[in-house]
């Protein structure tokens, strides 16, 4: 059996952690990074008009918001912080430690449902200065890691 490496880990627990919503891994080798994003709807009944961070506007019934978070290697990838919604390092080739990788799709997913309701709640708010915002707080995922040092190495292609 081939040895366990972050993508494999990601890709089972990210599946099995977080059925119900929409997301993608990706792998980019060239750049050293994983992109873990993902998708919330909310019915937008009124079909208020809405303007997105760059200031275009939808009247769409269906409103689909979509971020990512991204694992880099400190040393390799480039990366602009301001694109997604987390940026976590991970060690190189020695890759990073499961219990770290399991917090990551923990709080991702506290997050997802969490924005969710917000964004729900954020479609049923007819003031016009209602905000809709994904949060991702460090020291709260920091927090659900677990003791540990096995470590999930980057994997070889």
């Amino acid at each position: 059996m081939a040895k366990e490496t972050m993508i494999t880990y990601l890709d089972d627990y990210l599946n099995k952690k977080i059925p119900d919503y929409e997301l993608a891994l990706d792998w980019d080798t060239r750049n050293h990074s994983f992109e873990i994003a993902f998708r919330i709807y909310g019915e937008n009944k009124g079909q208020i008009e809405i303007d997105d961070v760059d200031g275009v506007a939808s009247e769409e019934e269906v409103i689909e918001f979509e971020d990512a978070i991204l694992l880099v290697d400190p040393a390799k990838t480039v990366y602009d912080s301001a694109d997604f919604l987390a940026v976590i390092p991970y060690e190189g080739k020695k890759g990073m430690k499961k219990s770290e990788l399991t917090a990551v799709v923990d709080y991702l997913k506290e997050v997802i449902e969490e924005g969710q309701s917000d964004l729900l709640d954020f479609l049923a708010d007819d003031s016009e200065d209602a905000v809709f915002e994904m949060k991702w707080d460090d020291a709260a995922y920091k927090a659900l890691i677990k003791a540990g040092n096995d470590y999930l190495p980057y994997p070889s292609y």
